[in-house]
């Protein structure tokens, strides 16, 4: 049995070597990569996503999942979580041919190349064949692996956040909706008004670099052990914890977008960087799943980086880095202009009150494709109907619309719900961090290594060791609970706009 468990944990890491190589080529193909190498890079995609699916899938896999199983129970902590997700991924993949996992995998390739001249130019219509083939290739895929009475969507959302399915996020985003929804009728209505024309003021492409760089040290962000470059969309790649990259972009007219950008990606990378060292060279060093990334990624952007006290001990030593435009404005002007909410149009650049409907509209979306069966064609009408309904606003056109999520290109349907459940998540933990720390004190004096120590004893080095809900078990002693994050935003806007809903 023992040579068992060491030939089993070779060969996953094996295969985790080949993951790795894919995620440097999709770093270099979405960062550096000349758009001339696309069919190229789609057949080279294609092959090691064949290689690593019939590793997975393999009956040498079989045979050492066979031999473990009677044995489970009586592993060590980590071989045995490698089993378990091992065997889940076996269970799952075995049920779809690898023919059609090459082929996806190959037109998602080809699919994000295609996205990104079509947001460039507003034309969906160059885009919209090729998301009608990654609509079709999803539910191909996802009806080999159906459990019974399981539906495509309910397996999609399970994908990236284990254990949650429509039924769990109608009743949360019906929570968040009716928070939210009046809240921001009345920050509309409210007679205090925020000047934040002063952030429109142009900051040059390299003191934006400088800023970037700086900005994710500050946070905690290792540089030594990462990388910070551009991308047309923000996002963090690791392979290992000595290897983090984190990319943004900037927008010369609006540096404060690639900065917190910066801080959204840092938090991504910060949970990447702390894991323990006895799974560092596991594929349990990611992290637990897609909500529990994104919790870490939005507490260090908006519970953190748009907090009066991060302001107030920021200001001065940002200010080294800005034009002369910016040498009067206070930090009071800052933290007010950072957290001004109203509707808009871009998810990423949308404040922290608004940010959860525009994933509601997503996630409502998503389920019209894959539960109504909504013609791609019609994506541009309903997104648009959605926004109005929701926001009280139209996209005038595409590129600010339907075009500007990279996710569809990817065929990652179902992963948008993360990021509301991320931010809710966010705000329970730090319900739990304030009974052991003085958490506003902290952020005031800029001790954000407290915090993260925090952050790592309860979450990071444990990487995705156990299930969100054990998880949340652990740190918080129950399951979601959406008024934490509902009364976080109900108190933190009534009191800087001075309404009472």
């Amino acid at each position: 049995m023992e040579q068992i468990v060491r030939d089993f944990n070779s060969y996953m890491d094996e295969i985790r070597m080949y993951s790795q190589l894919m995620g440097v080529a999709y770093f270099d193909a979405n960062t550096v990569a000349p758009n001339t190498g696309v069919a190229a890079r789609a057949k080279r995609d294609g092959f090691f996503s064949e290689k690593v699916f019939l590793m997975t899938t393999s009956d040498k896999m079989k045979g050492y999942l066979d031999e473990l199983a009677p044995v489970a129970d009586k592993l060590d902590d980590i071989t045995r979580a490698r089993f378990k997700k091992a065997k889940k991924n076996f269970d799952k993949s075995t049920k779809i041919p690898s023919q059609l996992v090459k082929e996806f995998s190959e037109l998602k390739s080809k699919a994000n190349v295609i996205w990104q001249e079509a947001r460039k130019n507003d034309d969906f219509a160059s885009f919209a064949p090729t998301l009608e083939q990654i609509v079709a290739k999803s539910k191909e895929a996802m009806e080999h692996r159906l459990e019974p009475g399981q539906s495509i969507y309910n397996a999609m959302l399970d994908d990236y956040e284990e254990g949650m399915n429509m039924e769990i996020y109608d009743k949360f985003f019906a929570q968040v909706r009716e928070v939210v929804v009046p809240l921001l009728k009345a920050v509309v209505g409210s007679s205090k008004k925020i000047d934040a024309g002063f952030m429109n003021s142009q900051v040059d492409k390299a003191d934006q670099e400088k800023i970037s760089t700086f900005a994710a040290e500050k946070i905690g962000y290792d540089t030594a052990r990462g990388l910070i470059t551009e991308s047309t969309h923000p996002f963090c790649s690791g392979t290992h914890k000595t290897d983090v990259r984190i990319t943004t972009r900037y927008d010369e007219r609006d540096f404060i977008s690639s900065f917190y950008s910066i801080l959204h990606e840092c938090g991504h990378a910060i949970y990447e960087q702390s894991t323990c060292d006895t799974i560092a060279e596991t594929e349990l060093s990611r992290g637990a799943s897609m909500g529990i990334h994104e919790s870490q990624s939005r507490f260090y952007e908006n519970v953190i980086g748009r907090s009066r006290g991060f302001w107030d001990y920021i200001t001065k030593e940002l200010k080294g880095y800005l034009p002369k435009s910016f040498d009067d404005v206070t930090s009071e002007q800052f933290y007010e202009a950072v957290n001004q909410a109203g509707p808009s149009l871009i998810r990423v650049e949308a404040d922290e009150l608004t940010y959860s409907l525009h994933i509601m509209i997503r996630y409502e979306i998503e389920r019209m494709l894959f539960v109504d069966n909504l013609p791609v064609s019609e994506l541009p009408r309903v997104w648009n109907e959605k926004y109005q309904e929701y926001l009280g606003i139209t996209p005038p056109n595409n590129a600010l619309g339907v075009l500007q999520d990279i996710h569809w290109s990817m065929g990652a349907f179902g992963y948008f719900p993360t990021y509301a459940l991320g931010t809710a998540y966010a705000s329970q933990f730090v319900s739990e961090m304030k009974k052991d720390l003085d958490f506003d004190g902290l952020i005031a004096k800029g001790d954000f290594a407290a915090i993260t120590a925090w952050m790592t004893d309860k979450i990071h080095r444990h990487g995705s060791m156990h299930s969100p809900g054990e998880i949340l078990e652990m740190v918080c002693g129950g399951g979601l609970d959406a008024s934490h994050y509902t009364n976080y935003l109900k108190e933190k806007f009534e009191a800087l706009y001075q309404v009472k809903v």
